[in-house]
C-alpha cells in the first residue's frame, strides 16, 4: 500500500514531485519557506532574518454544500470561469478533506482542532439552538489579529447565535457583515420568518441577491484597507446551499438545463464565481494581488439526501454532483468530505495539481506560520503545516484523517486505508483502500481484519477522548421543556 504524496495527475494515483514543478515552485518559496521553524509540537513561529517577508493577505473563500464536479474545471456544464481561472494558474488540492457538515468543517478551520474535542462534531447548529463554538478555543481571527492582521468575516458564521459571545466580533473578527444562522433566504435574509442579517454586532435590514451582497461587501473592504497591514478576509457565501434561488439574469444563463433545482443550483454557483472573480480584480486594482493567498473550498461535499438540505423542503432529485466520490453532505464517505479546493498565490505557488492528504484542520497551522504568528495560544492542535505541500508539491506529513467520531458512528484513513464503523444497531464496518477504490464501491474488511481492528481502535480511543456532542444536549432541552401536545379544543373545553 502507498500513502498519498506530493503532486499527481489524479488523486491517489500516479507518481509524485513532478520536477518541472519544483524547479519553478522553490526559487518562488524556499526563502518564505525558509523562515518557518517550529516551536514545539503544534507551535509555528518566524525563524529570525535580515529581512523578514512581508506578511501575505490571506483570502478565504468558502463554498456551502458545493457539489465535488459542480465546476467547469472538474468538467462540469455549470460555468465557473473564475475558479476555472484560479485553478489552472495555482495548485488544485486533490485529496483535501472536511468534516462532514457544515458547522463542524468551520469550527475545524477555525480551531485547527477536530470538533470531536469540543463537543460540535454531531450535526449543526440549529436555528433553535443555543449553543455555540466553546469561547475558551482561541480562533485563527484572533491569532492573525495578534499577528498585526486587519480581519474580516463576510458571509455566513453558523458556530452560535443565541448569546453574543458566540459572535464573530467577539471572537478575533474587526468586521462582520452576514448571516449568523446556517441557512437564510438568500433574498429576505431571513430565518423562519425572522432577519438574520448584520452588520458587526447590529442588526440590518437591506435589499438584495446575498451572494452579490457579499461580493460587494468584499471589494468595498478591500478598496478601503490600509495595505500597511496585512489583511485575512474570510468570505464564506451561502452559496448553493438551499433554498435554490438566484437572480433571473442568472437563471437564464441556463436554458438547456430543463430540471428548475437544478437550474437555480446551477445558477447558484455562477452567482458566487462571479463574485470570486470581482474579489480578484479588487485585490489587483488595490496592488495586493502578488501578495495574496487566495484559498477556496466547499464546507462539505454536496447535499445527496433530502434529508440533508437544511430546514428548506426540497422536492425532486437533488442536483450537486460529487462525481466518483461516494454519498455526500452528512455521511463519513468520500462524496460528504473530499471537498473541491483551490490555493492560489502568484509567484508562491504554481500550476499543478498536489495529490498529499490535507484536512482543513490544517489550515490554521499553516497560515498562522505564513503569517508570522503564534499557535501557543491554541490548544493542543490536530492540525500540521502543509504549506510545502501545497507550494511545492512535496510529500504531505499528513498520514492520517480523521474524518468524525460521535456516538453513532467515525471513520479513519491511515494512509490508503479507510474505515467506517456505523455503530447503531445492527451496526458495520467497512475497509476501503481509498487509493485503489476511490468511489468506495468494494468493502475489504473480511479479507483484512487486522487492519480493521487497528483502525477500529483508534476510533475507539477518540471516542473515549471526545466531548459530549453539545447538539444532543441541546435536544434533551427542546424535547423535555416542550409544552403538552394537548389538542386546543380539549383544553378549551376543559375550562
Amino acid at each position: 500500500m502507498n500513502g498519498e504524496g506530493g503532486s499527481r495527475g489524479v488523486a491517489g494515483e500516479g507518481d509524485s514531485d513532478a520536477p518541472g514543478r519544483r524547479s519553478v515552485l522553490l526559487a518562488g518559496s524556499a526563502a518564505l519557506a525558509g523562515l518557518l521553524t517550529e516551536a514545539g509540537p503544534g507551535t509555528v513561529t518566524w525563524a529570525s532574518a535580515a529581512e523578514p517577508a512581508l506578511a501575505p493577505n490571506i483570502v478565504y473563500i468558502l463554498a456551502d454544500d458545493l457539489g465535488w464536479k459542480d465546476v467547469g474545471f472538474h468538467g462540469s456544464d455549470i460555468a465557473t470561469p473564475n475558479l476555472d481561472q484560479l485553478a489552472a494558474t495555482g495548485a488544485e488540492l486533490e485529496a483535501f478533506y472536511v468534516q462532514p457538515m457544515c458547522t463542524p468543517t468551520r469550527a475545524a478551520l477555525l480551531t485547527g482542532r477536530y470538533p470531536l474535542r469540543y463537543g460540535l462534531q454531531t450535526g449543526v447548529i440549529p436555528s433553535g439552538g443555543r449553543y455555540g463554538l466553546a469561547t475558551d478555543e482561541w480562533l485563527l481571527p484572533q491569532a492573525l489579529h495578534a499577528a498585526g492582521y486587519e480581519t474580516a468575516l463576510i458571509g455566513k458564521w453558523h458556530l452560535g447565535h443565541a448569546d453574543r459571545k458566540y459572535w464573530p466580533r467577539q471572537r478575533g473578527f474587526d468586521h462582520f457583515y452576514g448571516a449568523l444562522v446556517g441557512e437564510i433566504d438568500h433574498f429576505k435574509h431571513t430565518a423562519h420568518g425572522v432577519g438574520d442579517w448584520y452588520r458587526d454586532n447590529a442588526p440590518l435590514a437591506e435589499p438584495g441577491y446575498d451572494t452579490t451582497l457579499f461580493g460587494d461587501e468584499a471589494v468595498r473592504l478591500i478598496g478601503a484597507h490600509d495595505t500597511k497591514k496585512p489583511l485575512f478576509l474570510y468570505l464564506a457565501f451561502t452559496a448553493p446551499h438551499t433554498p435554490y434561488a438566484a437572480p433571473q439574469e442568472y437563471l437564464d444563463r441556463y436554458p438547456h438545463i430543463a430540471d428548475p433545482l437544478r437550474r437555480a443550483y446551477a445558477a447558484m454557483i455562477t452567482a458566487m464565481d462571479e463574485q470570486v472573480g470581482r474579489v480578484v480584480t479588487a485585490l489587483d486594482a488595490k496592488g495586493m494581488r502578488r501578495n495574496t493567498l487566495i484559498v477556496f473550498h466547499s464546507d462539505n461535499g454536496g447535499t445527496r439526501s433530502a434529508k440533508l438540505t437544511g430546514e428548506s423542503v426540497v422536492k425532486g432529485e437533488l442536483p450537486p454532483d460529487n462525481g466518483p466520490y461516494r454519498d455526500g453532505k452528512g455521511t463519513l464517505y468520500e462524496g460528504g468530505t473530499r471537498v473541491v479546493a483551490i490555493a492560489n498565490w502568484p509567484g508562491r505557488i504554481g500550476p499543478g495539481k498536489v495529490g498529499g492528504m490535507m484536512h482543513v484542520v490544517d489550515m490554521y497551522p499553516t497560515l498562522v506560520g505564513l503569517a508570522g504568528g503564534t499557535t501557543a495560544g491554541s490548544k493542543p492542535l490536530d492540525g500540521m503545516d502543509v504549506w510545502r505541500t501545497i507550494s511545492t508539491g512535496a510529500p504531505s506529513p499528513r498520514r492520517e484523517i480523521v474524518y468524525n467520531v460521535d456516538p453513532f458512528l467515525g471513520a479513519v484513513r491511515r494512509d490508503d486505508w479507510k474505515l467506517v464503523w456505523t455503530g447503531l444497531l445492527p451496526g458495520r464496518m467497512e475497509l476501503f483502500d481509498v487509493a485503489a477504490d476511490p468511489s468506495e464501491k468494494v468493502d475489504l474488511s473480511q479479507k483484512h481484519p487486522e487492519t480493521v481492528a487497528a483502525l477500529r481502535q483508534r476510533i475507539a480511543d477518540l471516542a473515549r477522548q471526545m466531548s459530549e456532542p453539545l447538539l444532543l444536549a441541546d435536544i434533551f432541552r427542546i424535547v423535555l421543556s416542550a409544552p403538552p401536545a394537548t389538542p386546543l379544543e380539549l383544553l378549551e373545553s376543559a375550562e
